[in-house]
């Protein structure tokens, strides 16, 4: 079979025309099937299921293809790789310390059989189609969560779990012994960069986010995602006030593309005489009940990683010695938007949100659980 050329190349060879040029050689396209031609014009098949592939698997690919046919000369004719559908990691932010709530509420039970509120959304997560799940934890309580999930996530779905330490990334930086507060959220994602190598969603551990919300992530993990686009879950923020206390809440600005402008962290918002009201000390001081405001779910490419701890570092040398300085995700965002030219791109999603700020929240989530169950939306007995 002859090979023809190929022009509308999918996503992976743009990035080998970029990074690997001189793989351009190597590949042809015929019939759907795409070969890889070594020097002694023999073509080596490998077939895509419809997916996009992770440049970074193929270039494992290509790199032992070149040394097998340079070093031991024994590839042969009928050599083929059929590549699975690359799938999605969901990651949780779960090492948070909870301290307005007073307890674990990370592994609170919420449902009829114990689940947690984690367990609804790894459930949703794979119905919707990811294919791993990582814990991002603190070390002092690893195996009490694992004894919580690891009976029922085994089989269902690959984990892991990854340890957020004060120490994780610093590099040469010397952490000051009084800094006893972990470094914020995206030092958190920071933390599971070796766990994970593909396109993936983070997520709070103690906020319901609802299965429309991991259908649409899925879908833009799968299609949309790049290391130039990224995307936000965007939840009105009527879906997310509580009625015993104030909410922080992240206030996003969109552009009439549907992208991410910035997020304004807003603090103590409540309803006061029937208006949203923040008491921050910044305007406006009223903010319209259906804004957008972000919680904390987004969708990154891998190469998120090296921009957030060249990020980190700088964080580090500004603000470190600051005993409770943050490094929070939207400040990842704002920088990849407004310095790398970045798209982030706002997904709204129909989904009703609920969580636990309050250990008062906690019977209004087991109710909104209740209801659930009743109209058919999750098993009693989720992992029955």
């Amino acid at each position: 079979m002859s090979a023809q050329s190929y022009d509308s190349r999918p996503l992976f060879f743009l990035c080998f025309d970029q990074i690997w040029p001189e793989f351009e050689d190597f590949i042809s396209r015929n019939d759907g099937v795409y070969f890889i031609q070594a020097q002694n014009s023999s073509l080596y098949p490998f077939i895509l299921q419809g997916c996009i592939i992770d440049f970074f698997y193929v270039y494992i690919l290509m790199q032992a293809l070149r040394s097998s046919y340079f070093e031991t000369k024994r590839i042969t004719a009928n050599f083929a790789i059929q590549f699975e559908s690359m799938k999605p990691t969901l990651m949780i932010l779960a090492a948070g310390m909870a301290s307005r709530y007073g307890g674990m509420k990370q592994i609170e039970a919420f449902g009829p059989d114990g689940e947690t509120i984690m367990d609804y959304s790894i459930y949703d997560a794979i119905r919707a189609g990811f294919g791993k799940v990582v814990f991002i934890i603190r070390e002092d309580f690893a195996e009490q969560f694992k004894a919580i999930f690891e009976p029922k996530l085994a089989g269902r779905i690959e984990t892991a779990y990854v340890y957020q330490h004060l120490d994780a990334h610093l590099g040469e930086y010397v952490r000051p012994a009084s800094r006893t507060k972990p470094w914020g959220t995206a030092h958190a994602v920071l933390c599971g960069a070796d766990a994970i190598h593909e396109p993936f969603a983070v997520i709070n551990a103690d906020d319901f986010y609802g299965r429309d919300a991991f259908v649409k992530a899925h879908d833009f993990l799968m299609g949309q995602c790049s290391k130039d686009k990224y995307a936000i879950v965007g939840y009105h923020l009527r879906q997310t006030l509580s009625d015993h206390g104030t909410v922080n809440r992240g206030v996003c600005k969109v552009d009439e593309d549907g992208n991410l402008v910035e997020v304004t962290e807003r603090l103590n918002i409540s309803v006061q005489n029937g208006l949203v009201t923040c008491d921050d000390g910044l305007a406006p001081v009223h903010i319209d009940i259906d804004t957008i405001v972000s919680m904390n779910f987004w969708c990154f490419d891998a190469s998120v990683f090296n921009y957030t701890e060249k990020l980190f570092k700088a964080f580090l040398e500004e603000r470190g010695q600051e005993e409770k300085s943050e490094f929070f995700i939207p400040i990842v965002a704002d920088r990849f938007i407004h310095e790398e030219g970045g798209a982030i791109e706002v997904i709204p999603t129909s989904a009703h949100w609920f969580g636990v700020t309050y250990k008062a929240d906690a019977p209004a989530v087991k109710e909104g659980i209740d209801r659930m169950l009743a109209a058919g939306e999750y098993p009693v007995g989720l992992w029955k």
